[in-house]
């Protein structure tokens, strides 16, 4: 590695970048399945209430990575600068960031606190809350409620993915 490389932005863009769109990929469509399909809904829901808020951090964080590091061309600029010439590198960090903002700040810890309600219900009915039906109104508006929030969590992760993907392609018609 050549010594001017350490100083220059595009190398810590690149990780950032494959960093972002490799742990979105995976958590996504491999981990967060694998997960769920071979481990007991208990540990399924400790281990991503763990996992979460270091993922969703890491998608609010490295979209402002890739707008710090962005490599300008021989005419554009860098950073922030050259970001903000590009509509479409803009618009796809910035949803990134938006939606990984959101599920970090609003969206993640209301799924949290709405799972450690149904734990309380479940002590209060001596039923879980996957069990079959009937449930306490309690409960089936509890679940409603959980259903709701991690629906809103998929489709902003889902932004996440394609504002990658999406700037992605922005970054490889440069090269």
């Amino acid at each position: 590695m050549a010594g001017s490389s350490l100083f220059s932005l595009a190398p810590y863009h690149i990780l950032s970048y494959g960093t972002l769109l490799g742990t979105t990929f995976f958590h996504t469509f491999v981990g967060g399945i694998v997960s769920f399909q071979v481990l007991a809904r208990p540990q399924f829901s400790i281990l991503m209430a763990k996992l979460f808020p270091v993922y969703f951090t890491m998608q609010t964080a490295l979209p402002v990575v890739l707008a710090l590091t962005y490599p300008g061309g021989s005419s554009a600029p860098s950073g922030i600068a050259g970001v903000l010439e590009n509509s479409t590198v803009l618009y796809s960090i910035a949803a990134t960031f938006a939606t990984g903002l959101a599920n970090l700040a609003v969206v993640g810890p209301a799924t949290t606190k709405c799972m450690d309600q149904r734990k309380l219900q479940e002590r209060k009915d001596g039923k879980k809350s996957y069990d079959a039906p009937p449930h306490s109104q309690e409960m089936t508006a509890l679940n409603k409620q959980f259903a709701i929030l991690h629906g809103v969590s998929s489709l902003l992760n889902l932004g996440t993915f394609i504002g990658t993907v999406v700037y992605g392609f922005n970054l490889a018609s440069r090269l």
